[in-house]
């Protein structure tokens, strides 16, 4: 038994069940032993690979579209730069460099980035040195400048703690973590029935049926920085694994090693995610901010040139190198086991924007359009 699940199970045993989300939030982000806290979890020695460290060509692309988005807000003479979630500072790294490429876009840009893992901080210093005159670190969006923001968050939303509620006899309960019978973590439902949750459902998912398992995120952090773009101007790029329209089951999953684990083992030591709806996500538009998307990632980015950059990587490498970038194409924009289907881009955008590069033909909502 490790020291975090000795902390949990005497808050188990002091409180009673706990929410998912706080066993979730205790598991990540707990300030000694947390996952992410403690360790770099990303690339081929840790427990899960994502796109940027897949290939350059990723971030790449991301850096390309927020000079484009910051052309297209006029050049403002100062923006925020922002990553949420930034790993090693892979995604930036390159992002900055391919950005180079549109006049007047580095001189603008000061770089923020929103983190709250010391080990990951020093990951980012490291890989950042030099690129950038200064970086600001930020342990919640809330501290943002006020000023025009380009907000990029690739993997980060998976990770936000969720609740479960569970349909059991025609009432609706909260899923929590208690101790079971042979005294280790279980899932079990709270006896308290919550007599209005299932008109907080989208219409079309009622009336439920019983075993019906709902998912619902604290994004929070995403609602600050719409209200920021609402306030100050810019966009939001937001790249994640999950369903385009809000429906029910549990995806709460753990992964150690690049395999799956079991959620409820070795707490703050495997990585927690569930996947992101994208429906709920949109739904955050408001005060002059519009979503776009949400697009498969495939499509989103096929639209930025993503094939015509492979052409250009493969004609420019050595010959043994060949294969490999195009076997990273197929990872980042093929089907299952790709990311191409399963992972989607939705952008956050101020109404005076027009359309954003990536997006052609999307869905574009906002409750004040």
């Amino acid at each position: 038994m490790n020291a975090l699940e000795r902390e949990i199970r005497s808050l188990i045993e002091t409180q009673g069940p706990i929410p998912i989300s706080r066993y979730m939030a205790l598991c990540l982000a707990h300030p000694e032993y947390g996952y992410y806290t403690t360790r770099d979890p990303f690339g081929t020695d840790g427990d899960f690979t994502t796109a940027p460290e897949i290939s350059q060509m990723f971030g790449e692309l991301i850096g390309i579209w927020c000079a484009e988005a910051w052309r297209l807000m006029g050049s403002p003479a100062r923006v925020a730069l922002v990553e949420a979630g930034p790993g090693r500072g892979t995604l930036m790294k390159d992002a900055l460099r391919a950005a180079k490429v549109m006049p007047g876009f580095l001189n603008a840009a000061e770089l923020h980035l929103v983190e709250t893992s010391p080990v990951l901080q020093e990951r980012q210093r490291e890989n950042l040195r030099g690129a950038v005159p200064a970086i600001a670190w930020h342990g919640e969006t809330k501290t943002l400048p006020d000023i025009p923001l380009l907000v990029i968050g690739n993997e980060f939303i998976d990770a936000l703690p969720i609740d479960q509620f569970e349909k059991k006899a025609g009432r609706w309960h909260e899923r929590k973590i208690g101790l079971g019978a042979d005294g280790g973590f279980a899932f079990g439902l709270d006896p308290a029935p919550l007599p209005d949750f299932e008109q907080q459902l989208p219409e079309r998912l009622t009336p439920a049926p019983n075993g019906a398992v709902f998912e619902r995120r604290d994004l929070t952090p995403i609602s600050e920085v719409v209200s920021r773009i609402g306030k100050h101007g810019g966009a939001a790029i937001l790249i994640d694994y999950g369903h385009a329209e809000s429906g029910f089951g549990d995806t709460l999953q753990a992964v150690s090693g690049h395999d799956y684990a079991e959620p409820l083992d070795t707490p703050g030591e495997v990585d927690l995610t569930s996947q992101v709806d994208f429906e709920a996500l949109a739904a955050l538009s408001r005060n002059n901010v519009r979503a776009v998307g949400a697009v498969s990632q495939r499509n989103f980015l096929t639209q930025l040139g993503i094939e015509a950059r492979t052409e250009i990587l493969q004609r420019n490498a050595k010959e043994e190198m060949r294969d490999e970038i195009g076997t990273a194409l197929t990872r980042l924009i093929g089907p299952t086991p790709g990311m191409g289907e399963l992972f989607k881009a939705l952008a956050f955008a101020h109404r005076d924007l027009p359309a954003l590069p990536g997006f052609d033909g999307a869905k574009i909502s906002g409750k004040d359009l």
